[in-house]
C-alpha cells in the first residue's frame, strides 16, 4: 500500500463506531425522531455592568429549541443584566405524582450559569392530577385547593433540592392578589400566607440558605371585594397581619410604569414604577424594615396605539432611569427584573412590546440603550 493509502486507513474498530453511529441515526430518521443537535454551554462568562441590580424576565420556559435558549442568555449577558427571572412550572416537572422530569430546566440554569447570571426561579401552574375533578368542576393551572397545598410544597422543596449550589432564590406562585392568578377564587391574603407556610419549611429543609420570596404582587387599584384582584397594598397588610414576614426572605413586586416616567412621586390611587416605595413602607411598618425587595416584573410598553403605552426613545430613556434609581435611591431593593426580555414566538398583540429583542433575536432601541448604560454610559 502506497502512502496514500496508508494515510487514509481507518482502523477497524473506529470504522465500525462510525458505521453504527450511521445507522442509529438513519433508524432515528426513519422512526420519525428528530436528530437533537448537541449545543455546548461553552467556557465560563461573567457579567460587566455599571449596575449589578440590573435584571430581566426571560420567556424560555416554552422554547424548545437548545442554540435559542443558549443565545437568549448570551445577549442577557452582553446587555449587561446580572439577574434574570424565569418560570418553572410545576405541571412540567411533576406531570404525575412523584415523576419528575428535570430535563429543560436543566439545560436553561445550566446555560444561564455559564453566562454568568444569577436565576431567580418563580414557581406555580397546577397540574392536572392536583386539580379537582374536571367532572365535578371546571378549573385552570392557577387553581389549587387548600388540600392541596402539601402537594405544591413538595414540589418547591423537590426543585429546591435538586437545583441546590445553582439557583438561590425562588418565588412562590405568581400575582396572588389577582383574580386570574388565583384560578378566578376571590383573592384571598390569609390563604396565600397559608401556602407560605406550607412551602417555606420546605425549602429551608431542602436548602437553608435559599432565598424564599413571597407576594410578586401585581400593582392595581382593585378594591376588596372586586373579583378582578385586590389593592396591592392592601393585600401586603393582610399578608403581614397573617404572619407572612416569618415566612418569606423578600417581597417579590411588579413594577409597571405606565405612561408615567420613573420618577412620577407614589401615591396610594396612582400606578408607576415608585408605587414600590410604598410597599417598602408597609414592611417597615410591621416590624421588617431589613426585608429585601425583589422586583421580578415590570417596565414600558412602547405599542404605537396601546393606550398605557409610550414612545421607544420614552420607553428606552425611562427604563435605564428606573434602573439608576434602584441603584442609587433604594438600597433594600436587591434586584429590578423587567418584563421581558424575548419571547419563543409572536404574540400578534401588545404584549409584544415589552420585550427587550424580537423573536428573531433583532434587538429593540431599549436593548442598546440599556447595553450602553450597562457599559458606563449618562443614564
Amino acid at each position: 500500500m502506497g502512502a496514500r493509502g496508508r494515510r487514509l486507513a481507518v482502523p477497524v474498530g473506529k470504522r465500525l463506531r462510525y458505521e453504527r453511529m450511521a445507522v442509529l441515526a438513519l433508524l432515528c430518521l426513519l422512526a420519525g425522531a428528530p436528530v437533537k443537535p448537541l449545543v455546548a454551554l461553552g467556557p465560563q462568562q461573567m457579567v460587566h455592568s455599571a449596575n449589578p441590580k440590573m435584571g430581566v424576565h426571560t420567556r424560555l420556559t416554552d422554547e424548545v429549541e437548545p442554540w435559542k435558549i443558549k443565545r437568549t442568555l448570551e445577549m442577557v449577558r452582553e446587555m449587561g443584566a446580572t439577574w434574570v427571572v424565569e418560570y418553572f412550572p410545576w405541571a412540567y416537572h411533576e406531570p404525575s405524582p412523584g415523576s419528575w422530569n428535570w430535563s429543560h430546566a436543566d439545560e436553561v440554569v445550566d446555560h444561564a450559569r455559564r453566562q454568568g447570571l444569577t436565576v431567580i426561579a418563580r414557581l406555580g401552574m397546577v397540574p392536572e392530577w392536583a386539580r379537582p375533578d374536571p367532572d365535578e368542576q371546571t378549573t385552570t393551572t392557577t387553581y389549587l385547593d387548600e388540600e392541596r397545598y402539601d402537594d405544591f410544597a413538595r414540589y418547591v422543596g423537590a426543585f429546591v433540592e435538586h437545583f441546590r449550589g445553582r439557583v438561590d432564590h425562588i418565588v412562590i406562585w405568581n400575582e396572588p392578589n389577582i383574580g386570574l392568578e388565583w384560578g378566578y377564587r376571590p383573592v384571598d391574603p390569609e390563604g396565600y400566607t397559608e401556602l407560605l407556610r406550607a412551602a417555606y419549611p420546605r425549602a429551608k429543609s431542602a436548602n437553608p440558605d435559599i432565598v424564599v420570596l413571597g407576594g410578586a404582587l401585581a400593582p392595581t387599584l382593585a378594591p376588596e371585594g372586586d373579583p378582578e384582584g385586590m389593592n396591592d397594598l392592601a393585600y401586603l397588610r393582610r399578608m403581614l397581619a397573617a404572619g407572612a414576614g416569618d415566612l418569606m426572605d423578600g417581597l417579590a413586586v411588579h413594577a409597571y410604569g405606565w405612561r408615567l416616567p420613573p420618577e412620577a412621586p407614589p401615591g396610594p390611587e396612582v400606578v408607576n414604577f415608585r408605587r414600590t416605595e410604598l410597599l417598602h413602607e408597609l414592611l417597615v411598618e410591621a416590624g421588617h424594615p431589613e426585608m429585601p425587595i425583589y422586583i421580578t416584573e415590570g417596565g414600558w410598553n412602547d405599542h404605537p396605539r396601546w393606550t398605557k403605552a409610550v414612545q421607544p426613545s420614552q420607553r428606552a430613556a425611562f427604563t435605564v432611569r428606573a434602573y439608576q434609581m434602584a441603584w442609587e435611591a433604594w438600597p433594600w431593593c436587591e434586584a429590578v427584573a423587567l418584563w421581558a426580555f424575548r419571547y419563543p414566538r409572536p404574540a400578534n398583540s401588545y404584549l409584544d412590546y415589552f420585550s427587550f429583542v424580537t423573536p428573531d433575536f433583532t434587538p429593540k432601541p431599549v436593548y442598546y440603550a440599556v447595553q450602553r448604560y450597562a457599559r458606563g454610559g449618562t443614564p
